[in-house]
């Protein structure tokens, strides 16, 4: 017998039947749990939500914003299911009853001590590899903003006193210091 301890591979059945208030993501066939957000996590994802939106609807755009727990299945397979913090999704048909499937265009994850490993790497090559455009890691403690460009295999790091050019439009810009993470 192999002494080599066999790694369990989960799937989406795996997902759909966690207890009830347990939220996991699952890549590779690998579970991956996921801790209650906290205040100001929550806060920054209201505020994305709420700015994307604004200007989507303000240029009467196609794309839609959808904020955690928002099912993408990236590789519309059984073995890979994540919840980003916030998702914009501007080819339609990739859009189900149960969520995205397919890529979204743009991901934004808001760092948490417990998501360190998974938004900086886990995620990073993932969403690249499934063909996410673009993906902001924004690390509220640092107080930093990391934006890769996918599309254009650029790489931008910002503070929270920048604003951030978001690669898929032309003229949207987020300005951090305008968002008040106090309040």
């Amino acid at each position: 017998m192999d002494a080599a301890k066999e790694i369990e591979e989960y799937t989406l059945h795996d997902i759909f039947h966690l207890p009830d208030g347990q939220r996991a993501e699952l890549i590779d066939g690998q579970l991956y749990g996921m801790a209650a957000p906290g205040r100001i996590h929550q806060k920054l994802v209201k505020e994305f939500t709420y700015l994307i939106e604004s200007y989507i609807r303000s240029k009467n755009g196609a794309c839609e914003v959808y904020p955690a727990p928002f099912a993408v299945l990236l590789e519309q397979d059984d073995r890979n299911y994540v919840e980003p913090d916030i998702s914009v999704i501007c080819e339609k048909d990739k859009l189900t009853e149960n969520g995205c499937a397919g890529a979204p265009e743009w991901i934004i994850e808001i760092v948490s001590p417990s998501s360190i490993r998974m938004d900086y790497y886990i995620k990073l090559f993932k969403y690249r590899t499934a063909g996410v455009l673009e993906y902001w890691i924004v690390d509220p403690e640092k107080r930093r903003v990391t934006v890769y460009n996918f599309k254009y295999d650029t790489i931008g790091e910002y503070s929270f006193s920048d604003k951030v050019k978001a690669g898929i439009y032309d003229d949207l810009e987020i300005d951090f210091s305008g968002i008040n993470m106090n309040g």
